[in-house]
């Protein structure tokens, strides 16, 4: 199995890619925008498909780039289904496996930190990691004094859900702040001075009511955008998902109430245009064929919604457009025969913008 732990060192949060070696499948776990441009790199370096991106909870010190991966890359976005969050594709419930390649990724229903948070234990047949999120940290663990949070509950939740892992069983946590990168469950049993074997569930409460922290300083900008997987709140593409052959399709009704706020790319043959279908007032006018070198010139964000006669080759085009960088791309499904049946009247032939 493909390991490597990313960090983001503004709000020193560990990001984990994870894949199979034979089918370069590939998972994320709590990725940060920012970093997005360094993650989709490093996939493409070691030759890797991102089939899942997961999320521990929603995060208060940074935003996601969970939405964004779904977008350009196709990927799922995945978060506990006690978050209270709308946009992810799988919201998971406690026990429940997600299988990529031959990796079993368990999700355990771990609230305390947040009442939506979830930890992965990641097993791939010889080795077993959890990934805490900010549960339970390296001698230590997450703030409990709001998103729901409770002392607890979070007590319950380590040790009923983390700690009755094998000892040898490694653990990632979602942050650390003094430059360690992992631990075990054995350790933090003898060592976590709030969580350990010393201490028990009223110790850790009153410790946790002393803790007075400040707030998060990205707290209110970060939890709204991270209940929409990172996207903002004013982006259409909020609502855009992924068809089973992982082609992002909008509708011709979507496309008629957000048009004038995207780019619309006809990859029809010119002499389409003059047919029975006519053209689409203010689209250009692109050949399949002269994608590959007129998209050079264009904005990679930039929404982009390419159609065709029956959305085929729109969605090919749409494909390669994601490969390429583009991170704002659908195809209009069904084409100009969906939406010349809905057109509340005929269209005239518009000019060839080239090609």
């Amino acid at each position: 199995m493909y390991f490597r732990q990313l960090i983001d060192r503004e709000s020193s949060t560990y990001t984990y890619l994870l894949a199979d070696e034979e089918t370069r499948e590939a998972v994320l776990i709590d990725p940060v925008r920012e970093q997005i441009e360094r993650d989709v790199a490093l996939l493409d370096e070691l030759d890797l498909t991102l089939r899942y991106v997961l999320e521990t909870h929603v995060h208060a010190d940074h935003i996601t780039s969970a939405g964004v991966l779904r977008q350009r890359l196709g990927a799922k976005t995945v978060l506990s289904a006690a978050a209270g969050a709308g946009c992810p594709d799988v919201l998971v419930e406690d026990g429940q496996v997600i299988a990529v390649g031959g990796m079993r990724i368990e999700a355990r229903h771990t609230p305390g930190h947040t009442g939506g948070c979830a930890t992965y234990v990641v097993d791939d047949g010889s080795a077993q990691r959890a990934f805490t999120g900010d549960t339970l940290m390296i001698r230590g663990c997450g703030r409990t004094d709001f998103q729901e949070g409770d002392a607890g509950t979070l007590y319950d939740s380590v040790w009923n859900k983390i700690l009755t892992l094998p000892d040898a069983t490694a653990i990632y946590p979602g942050h650390d702040y003094r430059g360690r990168t992992m631990t075990t469950v054995g350790e933090e049993k003898r060592l976590n001075p709030r969580l350990g074997q010393e201490r028990n569930k009223a110790e850790f409460i009153e410790i946790m009511a002393g803790l007075k922290l400040a707030m998060p300083k990205k707290l209110n900008v970060a939890v709204p955008a991270n209940l929409r997987c990172g996207i903002p709140a004013d982006d259409a593409w909020t609502a855009v998902r992924h068809t089973d052959d992982r082609v992002p399709e909008v509708s011709v009704d979507w496309v008629r109430e957000h048009r004038a706020d995207v780019m619309l790319v006809d990859v029809r043959r010119s002499t389409e245009l003059s047919g029975e279908l006519g053209s689409m007032e203010d689209a250009l006018h692109v050949p399949m064929d002269r994608v590959p070198y007129e998209m050079k010139a264009w904005d990679r964000d930039e929404p982009v919604v390419v159609f065709c006669r029956s959305g085929g080759r729109s969605g090919r085009v749409a494909k390669l457009l994601l490969q390429e960088g583009f991170t704002r791309v659908a195809s209009m499904r069904g084409g100009m025969l969906s939406w010349r049946v809905t057109a509340p009247r005929p269209v005239a032939p518009a000019p060839a913008a080239c090609g």
